[in-house]
């Protein structure tokens, strides 16, 4: 009778014992990625406006927040959707606060990119994390701009619960196959 494979056994369960981590650290971020969200609807919820920076802590996403925006250099148009739902031109301001912190501000949608010359000032919209800097949706729109699509937590995609089946199933699949050729082998 052949004696099982050790050194192939050991990697395959060594490959297996990591997809299954993979799967819990997945359902991990499922409770984490509920939890903020569940803060960010918190936080959209809050009707009151927040002064920008009021300390050293950036603002919850999804905050109301006022800020000044002192030194603009320039605005993109981005793709984007208005309130009503249609598709065309964000336009993106960049800007620099009193306190040199940079901000990018999303001044308000057009149904084409246009040249703006906006010149600063007070800005009041909703905050939104992304990456380095700021990014703030104006409410109401800046420069003659239409209102955009108010941001909504709920858009935030959730599928840790779907990568972590997914990981399970790897392992699954991987000990089905090697059980598989294991049978085979031992049957030869």
């Amino acid at each position: 009778m052949k004696r099982l494979p050790i050194l192939p056994t050991l990697l395959v369960l060594i490959a297996v014992g990591v997809m299954i981590r993979l799967g819990f650290w997945q359902i991990e971020r499922l409770h984490e990625k509920e939890a903020m969200l569940a803060r960010y609807a918190t936080a959209q919820g809050d009707r009151g406006v927040h002064r920008w920076p009021d300390s050293d802590r950036e603002p919850l996403g999804y905050t109301r927040l006022q800020l000044e925006c002192v030194k603009p250099s320039g605005t993109l148009p981005q793709a984007g959707r208005n309130a009503a739902g249609r598709s065309g031109w964000a336009q993106v301001a960049s800007c620099q606060t009193f306190d040199g912190a940079k901000a990018r501000v999303v001044l308000g949608w057009s149904d084409r990119p246009v040249s703006l010359s906006w010149t600063g000032g007070t800005v009041t919209g909703t905050y939104l994390p992304r990456g380095e800097g700021m990014l703030v949706i104006a409410d109401p729109p800046l420069a003659g701009l239409q209102p955009n699509a108010r941001p909504d937590p709920h858009d935030i995609p959730n599928n840790h619960f779907a990568y972590a089946v997914q990981w399970f199933l790897f392992a699954g699949v991987a000990l089905v196959i090697y059980g598989l050729a294991l049978r085979k082998r031992l049957r030869e």
